[in-house]
């Protein structure tokens, strides 16, 4: 029976415990408080500090992204009916566009991965590529690029206020903490672009006008392969199927980039404990009911999401709360574990979903399928000794372990379980 959205459900307790339960009681643990616990009434004050973000929780519910809701909820507002189309109505496709930011100085990068992207998967779908960059396209960029595109290409000049520092920021601060990581040897430590980069990918790029009508998008970057085939619209699966995000790699971020991101987040989801989903995807990213994250992330450098999860209030006011604490610059949070924090704690599980088997290549990640008579049907072209996506330092395996599904690593298993990757092939 499906719960009133202000009513109690025990499944929304069950979470937030098991969110909070164990730093509630690190709290409680403190040695101030535990010489002073003695006493009666300061034993009731404990247990009220503690519990009323519960009691609040369980009495309200979670009030976004249940599985039934998605089209009603105001926290994911769906395209406008009447909102210009960017197919013909008769192709039978939604409002989704593949999309890249890159800069003109990686031209070469950018036609050999639409070249593989190309025969993997477009050249029987006719998507659009759009392509945003910090700076202007050049004609040659724009011409190559457009010439080898088979769904038309479309090109994006990101505006200067969303390439720069918020007005919060100290600059001098920033500039040290650039100069820290350096000497640290951090990876973009010292890159002032970077962490523009990554404030654009993680809280702006869908704010662009030009994306205003897009449903779903499909993140390629330059320079990045595809060596196996992909046999069935990712897009249309995903919007028949209620998904709105989509990851192809998991792995454990640097802790030196986000020292202070997961207590950010927890103290986000203790101010605003409605913005939790049932059954959420918490045990992928936390592996101490909540003390601590693992670091595991989805890689967002291949992602696919529908835009209305970005455009909802519960990730809006999640990224702006990031903004203000300024760890794009006082730290290196990177917009991969942004999304997987907000992805994992504020949509239901059942709305992920792993594209499998598709030969993605990233430097110096690739995910190849290691059973033989897979890359056969698939017509891979890689090698399975080097695959990273079931390696023992890769986070996929817990994503599909915490969640209880079978793998799609064998052909029995994806006649089984994933019919839909065989269908075309």
């Amino acid at each position: 029976m499906k719960e009133q959205a202000n009513g109690f459900n025990p499944e929304h307790c069950r979470v937030y415990g098991k969110l909070f339960g164990p730093m509630n009681r690190v709290l409680v643990n403190l040695g101030g408080w535990r010489r002073l616990a003695h006493r009666r009434y300061l034993r009731l004050l404990v247990a009220v500090a503690i519990l009323s973000p519960l009691i609040f929780y369980c009495l309200h519910g979670s009030s976004i992204l249940s599985e039934n809701d998605l089209n009603e909820n105001q926290g994911l507002q769906s395209v406008d009916v009447g909102r210009p189309k960017i197919y013909e109505s008769t192709s039978g496709k939604g409002n989704d566009i593949l999309l890249t930011l890159v800069r003109n100085s990686e031209l070469i990068d950018m036609i050999d991965t639409i070249e593989r992207f190309e025969r993997s998967f477009n050249s029987k779908y006719h998507y659009q590529w759009w392509f945003m960059n910090d700076e202007e396209f050049t004609e040659k960029f724009k011409e190559e690029v457009s010439s080898r595109v088979s769904g038309g290409a479309r090109f994006i000049k990101v505006p200067g206020e969303m390439w720069t520092y918020p007005a919060n920021i100290d600059k001098e601060k920033a500039a040290a903490s650039r100069e820290d990581y350096s000497k640290k040897k951090v990876m973009y430590g010292e890159s002032e672009s970077y962490r523009f980069m990554c404030r654009f990918n993680s809280g702006l790029f869908y704010k662009l006008n030009e994306l205003r009508d897009v449903e779903y998008y499909w993140r390629i970057e330059p320079g990045v392969h595809f060596d196996c085939g992909i046999t069935y619209d990712v897009f249309q699966y995903m919007r028949q199927n209620n998904k709105l995000y989509a990851f192809n790699m998991a792995l454990q971020e640097d802790v030196r980039t986000i020292p202070s991101l997961w207590n950010t987040t927890i103290e986000f989801f203790k101010k605003n404990p409605q913005y939790l989903a049932d059954k959420n995807n918490a045990e992928f990213v936390t592996d101490d009911g909540g003390s601590s994250y693992n670091l595991c992330h989805f890689w967002s450098n291949f992602e696919i999401a529908n835009l209305r999860f970005y455009r909802s209030d519960a990730y809006d006011k999640y990224f702006q709360y990031l903004d203000d604490k300024g760890g794009f610059f006082y730290e290196r949070w990177g917009d991969a574990p942004v999304h997987t924090l907000a992805a994992s704690f504020m949509l239901p599980v059942d709305s992920l979903h792993f594209v499998a088997n598709t030969g993605y290549m990233h430097n110096p990640n690739q995910d190849c399928p290691v059973d033989e008579e897979v890359r056969d049907i698939l017509h891979c072209d890689c090698n399975p000794r080097k695959d990273f996506t079931w390696h023992k330092w890769s986070c996929v395996s817990k994503f599909f372990d915490v969640n209880n599904y079978p793998r799609p690593t064998s052909v029995a298993n994806l006649k089984e379980y994933y019919p839909y990757v065989l269908e075309n092939t």
